[in-house]
């Protein structure tokens, strides 16, 4: 129980890096560099619904963060690129994460493995949340 706890005191301080871009805009920009082009695989990979996605990509363009062009072979299908401002803030929100991240790390016995651990998340849930999905096609 205190691990998850932990976790949902690092997701709130992780949540307050900026007040510039919320942490679910974060994620689909981030999801975006990463180079998931599409709002149905960036909706996969967040875990979060297709309407959630749709609305944050809307929000985003708005604001000159992301741009939509559409996909030659699909005409239903949009790509999402980061414009320079969005490339932009996505280093400075990860910039100022990083450097939270860092400040209660150190403050840990071991804080490179702490970072070590929090690194080997990222494939884990990838794998799980991949999984789930195959479970869900049955």
């Amino acid at each position: 129980m205190e691990a998850v706890r932990a976790l949902s005191r690092v997701s709130r301080l992780l949540e307050t890096a900026s007040v510039d871009l919320s942490l679910p805009h974060y994620r689909v920009l981030s999801a975006i560099a990463a180079g998931d082009e599409r709002a149905t695989r960036i909706a996969s990979r967040l875990a979060v619904g297709k309407p959630s996605v749709s609305a944050a990509v809307e929000s985003l363009s708005a604001r000159g963060l992301l741009t939509r062009s559409e996909v030659a072979v699909d005409q239903r299908a949009t790509c999402l690129t980061l414009t320079e401002d969005g490339r932009r803030l996505l280093a400075e929100v990860e910039a100022e994460m990083a450097s939270r991240l860092d400040a209660v790390a150190a403050r840990t016995p071991s804080p490179e493995a702490l970072l070590d651990a929090l690194v080997t998340l990222g494939p884990a849930i990838e794998t799980l949340l991949a999984e789930r999905r195959g479970q869900m096609r049955r």
